[in-house]
């Protein structure tokens, strides 16, 4: 007797193939197992998708059902729970079931052959418990001693406010260990924001659970082979991995007995995928710790601003907060936070790269041989090559920004659309040789700093080592992992780097942390400009003074050269006032309405003129609001505007801001809007892309 099933299959939103589709089977399919289907001329793997779903079709009577190929037998369907997760992440971000769900699965799985999958599954070694070592467990301060007994009290969610150097990742360790211990097959998720974070607590991790076995703690992140994705996937899905560390893609992995969820530095932008299905990890984490009755730790010495309000006292007469706020404001080992200093660079000479009292800081510190980091947010050499005859500057052909200009390959590279060239001889408009740089970026202040400190030597005599870290300098593979131990080693007395050294990092021996030229966030467009800003200065500054040996002998500091010293930003950085300043931004969002207090989408179209990607937008606008629900009030639809990089490898982009008062509202008005966005795609031809951005975190 032959079943009919409904099957996910990669299939995007705007196709009208964009829920599951029908199939007929010979045996009964539960719900989550996956199968190979034919797709047109083509064989897919597909999931197969409770009939009663809401997002469920069903055929019609004269239609001739096609039959699956095959089951992939040996692996377990996934969880009715995994499942309602996929459903609410694909309709809140407005994408295609299918494609949301596939998506979500090892690139490997969804491409295996049945032959390959059998012999994938005879390959597997069972889990091999280790005998339990004994741990020297670091002794817990009061502050984390009362957090874990609130964790072990209250099921949360939870938002562990914590300054940097406060033991939050101890607190993360023992409250994974809590759970092992009381439940035999928990799982423990613990997702942080950036691949380089993931070795350092995955050595950490491996460390603290050697006990368990070294298939019971697995990663999960996009640098991982294929087939390393498709290990880990496999041993959290069926329950061998006890613990899963991973990126923000590791938060939809299946894991069937989840009780712990962690999400370490939840304010990082990076949680927030910007391509394809735009969903936020941190946001997924909580609504799956609801779903699953795991609780939910959100740690950070600066959370975002959502969460930290989301986390404010409870006030009479207003809508409860959702997270139950922790706090550990002291270091481990009583060490001070470093002490802001601010150089008012209108008071120095112009185009000084380094302030004389920063680099006799710098030589103070070294002399005691200590480290120093400095912290510039743009890398290659220069991001403009200028002719002062004729004004022509590297701008980029296809792109709407200059290309940067790379001493160490002498070329010019645009870090948009990777167009690289070398570095004309001459003024590519008049002819002028004399072509000077503007501005700089860390291949500079790393040949300047070296220059500058050429007269100061290491203990043995040898010469001081400055060295680079950014996306430039660690491109080849293991090279992040090996640069980062050179610092920790001591072999590295000047680290610079971009964003990827200010957070995250335990460096024991740094003792000053230099900010060079933060001042163009401060006037940004964007209204979280303020708020990354601070985060990415209060992190850095965390860097410093780490092991309370050094600050016993000296202050640790944090030097930010400025033009623009008195800004509140800065104020606020000096006193470590996190607080105050949320309360401040809080205060500005609320007076102007936007988030937390409003909820926004962007609707971003792609074409090959701006004029074609804007005339797509207002037609859509024109259809939304002809089409808005009388009952829903409060929202807006603003015109188009162009991106702020307009042009990207010849494509011009545009955008629209839809917002309105309530969350239900704007999901109710997107989701009525995604039929009117394909039908008006087809009568755009210019059109070669739109998509829709729900929480956005740039505008």
């Amino acid at each position: 007797m032959r079943r009919e099933i409904s099957v996910l299959v990669p299939t995007p939103a705007y196709s009208r193939l964009s829920g599951p589709l029908t199939y007929e089977s010979e045996v009964d399919v539960p719900p989550g197992s996956l199968v190979r289907v034919p797709l047109g001329k083509r064989d897919t793997l597909g999931l197969v998708w409770p009939a009663n779903a809401p997002s469920s079709t069903h055929p019609a009577s004269n239609h001739a059902l096609k039959a699956i190929h095959s089951v992939l037998h040996g692996i377990p369907p996934l969880s009715t729970h995994w499942l309602k997760l996929i459903e609410f992440a694909a309709g809140y971000y407005q994408r295609s079931t299918g494609e949301f769900a596939m998506a979500c699965l090892p690139p490997s799985l969804r491409d295996l052959t049945m032959l390959q999958w059998e012999r994938k599954l005879a390959r597997r070694q069972p889990a091999t418990p280790a005998s339990q070592p004994t741990l020297q467990l670091p002794p817990l301060t009061p502050e984390q001693t009362q957090v874990l007994a609130s964790l072990a009290q209250h099921p949360g969610p939870f938002l562990l406010h914590g300054n940097t150097g406060s033991g939050k990742t101890e607190v993360y360790l023992r409250r994974a260990a809590m759970v092992l211990e009381e439940t035999p097959q928990a799982q423990v998720l613990l997702l942080v924001p950036e691949i380089n974070l993931t070795p350092q607590l995955e050595a950490r991790v491996r460390q603290r659970f050697a006990h368990l076995g070294d298939t019971a703690i697995v990663a999960m992140h996009s640098a991982m082979t294929p087939a390393q994705r498709l290990n880990s996937w496999l041993a959290a899905h069926l329950g061998t991995a006890r613990i899963v560390l991973g990126t923000r893609l590791a938060v939809l992995a299946s894991m069937p007995q989840l009780q712990l969820i962690v999400v370490d530095e939840e304010h990082d932008p990076s949680y927030k995928q910007q391509e394809g299905a735009r969903y936020s990890a941190r946001d997924l984490a909580v609504y799956r710790g609801q779903l699953e009755g795991a609780q939910v730790l959100l740690g950070s010495a600066t959370p975002s601003l959502e969460s930290w309000h989301h986390s404010r006292e409870a006030v009479s007469g207003q809508a409860a907060p959702r997270y139950q706020r922790l706090s550990m404001p002291s270091r481990v080992g009583d060490s001070a936070l470093p002490v802001l200093r601010r150089v008012d660079m209108n008071n120095q000479p112009r185009k000084t790269l380094i302030s004389a009292p920063l680099l006799s800081a710098m030589r103070e510190r070294l002399g005691r041989q200590e480290q120093v980091l400095v912290l510039l947010n743009r890398r290659g050499y220069a991001p403009v090559l200028h002719c002062g005859a004729c004004g022509w500057k590297s701008e980029c052909p296809h792109c709407s920004a200059f290309r940067v200009f790379h001493k160490g390959d002498r070329t010019l590279r645009c870090h948009h659309c990777s167009l690289t060239q070398a570095v004309p001889r001459a003024c590519p408009a008049c002819g002028n040789q004399d072509i000077a740089v503007l501005g700089h970026g860390t291949e500079k202040v790393e040949e300047v700093l070296a220059e500058m400190l050429a007269d100061v030597k290491r203990s043995d005599g040898s010469p001081l080592r400055v060295a680079r870290i950014d996306a430039d300098s660690t491109r080849l593979k293991g090279e992040l992992v090996k640069q980062l131990a050179q610092v920790h080693d001591g072999e590295v007395d000047v680290l610079v780097g971009t964003q990827m050294v200010a957070k995250g990092h335990d460096f024991r021996r740094v003792s000053l942390v230099a900010a060079l030229n933060p001042d163009g966030a401060l006037f940004s467009a964007d209204f979280r400009a303020p708020e990354r800003l601070f985060a990415l200065l209060l992190q850095a500054a965390g860097r410093a003074g780490r092991d309370a040996q050094l600050g016993a002998a000296q202050a640790c500091e944090m030097w930010v050269q400025t033009f623009h010293p008195t800004h509140p930003v800065f104020e606020f950085l000096k006193r470590h006032d996190f607080a105050g300043f949320a309360a401040q931004q809080l205060q500005e969002r609320k007076q102007a309405g936007l988030p937390p207090f409003s909820f926004q989408a962007l609707l971003r179209a792609e074409a090959r003129s701006q004029a074609a990607a804007q005339d797509f937008l207002n037609a859509a606008k024109a259809l939304g609001e002809a089409r808005l629900p009388a009952q829903v009030t409060g929202l807006f639809v603003y015109p188009a505007v162009p991106m702020s990089m307009q042009r990207v490898a010849n494509v011009e982009r545009a955008q629209m801001l839809v917002e309105s008062h309530s969350r239900k509202h704007l999901q109710q008005f997107l989701t009525a809007w995604q039929e009117n966005l394909q039908a008006l795609r087809a009568q755009h031809k210019a059109v070669l892309r739109w998509a829709i951005d729900v929480d956005p975190l740039a505008i």
